[in-house]
């Protein structure tokens, strides 16, 4: 289908923003004037001192960014309260202050304040009104869930580029839009942050927008306000609880859940076992994917799954039944794989994606760091992924013990200042799972590199698993091609699309793709660094 059949996107008159200064990474939102009433549309509020009649000239949310005729919105966070503020924003002349708690304002009597439920969903609202709501403008479409949501979004985003529409994307490793890719810092970015993107998004002619959302992101009303055309929801496994994210399971599965309530179409993986609880409350029309040996009768299906190996190349073949019938072909390996898959199929149905442009987005969609292919022999295969914890781990070694290596490898670390209890955990599933493990350093922090790998080798004492220990980890990669089998698997897990190592406080540069070719070139292997599977 060219782009010129292609079902349009509608897409309402942009007006003019004005002029836009802020980079959102700076704690403020920019624009010539707005009018407080303006801003506040959408909210329930009460004014508890001074007048709503007023102008302002920016909205800020950080303190060290205060001045003369702002609003200052004071929100709470884990380490800092913006209310313990108020006093001093007065005696800068803000504007207004919105709080959901009584400050003191001292004797100004010019401020106005504002009393909300709560301070970050009105940071949301009034970060949106105060870009003109650019989200009403594109296509949103919000991907949840434990595992899946990053290569999820890149499939996505290919299929309906090769449909030829312009599509920006919001996510774990960069925002997309149009040729500037932008590094992420969380997930779901601030809501200010997001706003700021989508305005940039629609000034660029994009359409769709696909990003990924967080729980925490969800939590904290990041996406308040956002009209959803397509909610999904990948899969949900314990993760994410501790103090500073979910008090236990059932607050991290409740606000995956929010996603359900603020969007037109949920697209739900029916073979998680949660999938009626991700539910619970939603106003959305739903639709379900799944595999059809599940038995749970999912309006998409995968059926006739095939895991194929050639030339040091791992990929999975299967057939879709239901609302689409069609040959998929991934070179994304394992079943998962086909899970991702079925749920980007299902999304570009609602944009009349056709099926030619879909195999093709499934044979060319890499992204960087998730069960990513490098190829240098087709003796075997040597695969960069991001898993991290214990979880993840056993994930990718269990889909990778399906495709039958002749050796499974897995050369990993783990981050210092972290939980130790993750390194006894990752050390037990790859000494269960691998033939060989080779221990080296992660991201060490401000602890020794040396300590974290004595914690894994005492989970992987559990095991009889095989391992040695190399703690430079170009030299645990350059061991791991050096040594490397005929049918070997060999999984370099743990940094997958980051590109730096974090020592005593600083971020050196250490990109694993840079690694594998200074490592050919030193053993005298030919790689010319980008031939990817």
């Amino acid at each position: 289908m060219s782009g010129k059949d292609r079902m349009p996107v509608k897409m309402p008159k942009y007006g003019s923003h004005g002029d836009v200064e802020a980079t959102g990474r700076n704690g403020m939102v920019m624009e010539n004037e707005f009018e407080l009433r303006e801003l506040l549309k959408g909210l329930e509020y009460e004014v508890i001192k001074g007048e709503p009649d007023k102008r302002i000239t920016k909205v800020v949310y950080d303190s060290r960014k205060l001045e003369e005729g702002c609003l200052f919105v004071c929100v709470k966070g884990a380490n800092f309260d913006g209310h313990s503020k108020a006093l001093e924003a007065a005696d800068k002349k803000a504007a207004a202050l919105v709080v959901s708690e009584d400050v003191d304002t001292g004797d100004n009597e010019d401020i106005t304040v504002v009393k909300v439920k709560d301070t970050r969903y009105a940071m949301a609202l009034i970060s949106a009104a105060s870009y003109s709501h650019p989200a009403d403008r594109l296509k949103v479409i919000g991907i949840t869930g434990t595992k899946g949501k990053t290569t999820t979004a890149y499939l996505v985003k290919s299929m309906l580029e090769n449909a030829g529409y312009k599509v920006g994307l919001v996510g774990t490793i960069e925002i997309i839009i149009g040729d500037e890719h932008i590094p992420a810092f969380n997930t779901t970015p601030e809501s200010y942050v997001l706003q700021e993107y989508f305005d940039r998004m629609v000034k660029c002619g994009i359409e769709i927008v696909v990003m990924e959302v967080s729980s925490q992101g969800l939590m904290l009303h990041r996406t308040a306000g956002i009209n959803f055309e397509l909610g999904i929801f990948t899969n949900i496994e314990p993760d994410h609880i501790g103090p500073n994210e979910h008090k236990d399971f059932d607050d991290y599965l409740h606000c995956k859940s929010l996603l359900f309530r603020q969007c037109r179409v949920g697209i739900i993986n029916g073979d998680d076992k949660h999938a009626e609880a991700i539910l619970r409350g939603h106003t959305c029309r739903v639709e379900t994917f799944g595999l059809y040996d599940m038995g749970n009768n999912t309006d998409l299906y995968a059926e006739n799954i095939e895991l194929t190996k050639n030339n040091g190349k791992l990929s999975v073949e299967f057939d879709t039944g239901g609302l689409l019938s069609m040959h998929a072909l991934s070179d994304i390996p394992g079943r998962f794989s086909v899970y991702n898959s079925l749920c980007a199929i299902a999304v570009c149905r609602h944009f009349n994606v056709d099926t030619e442009d879909i195999k093709k987005a499934l044979l060319n969609a890499k992204v960087k760091g998730r069960v990513e292919m490098v190829r240098i022999s087709g003796d075997y295969c040597l695969i960069i992924d991001y898993a991290h914890n214990a979880m993840a781990l056993e994930s990718l070694l269990s889909t990778l013990r399906e495709y039958k290596p002749g050796r499974l490898v897995c050369l990993f670390g783990c981050g210092g200042n972290r939980a130790r209890s993750r390194r006894f955990e990752m050390g037990e599933v790859s000494g269960r799972l691998s033939d060989l493990t080779i221990i080296t350093s992660d991201n060490p922090r401000f602890e020794e590199p040396l300590d974290i790998i004595a914690d894994i080798e005492t989970g992987i004492k559990k095991t009889t698993g095989r391992y040695v220990m190399i703690p430079d980890r170009y030299e645990a990669v350059k061991y791991a091609i050096e040594n490397a089998e005929k049918g070997d698997v060999i999984v370099l897990a743990g940094k997958g699309h980051e590109d730096y190592q974090e020592i005593k406080g600083v971020k050196h540069h250490m990109d694993e793709r840079e690694l594998i070719s200074r490592a050919c070139a030193e053993l005298g292997i030919e790689y010319d660094g980008g031939d990817r599977a």
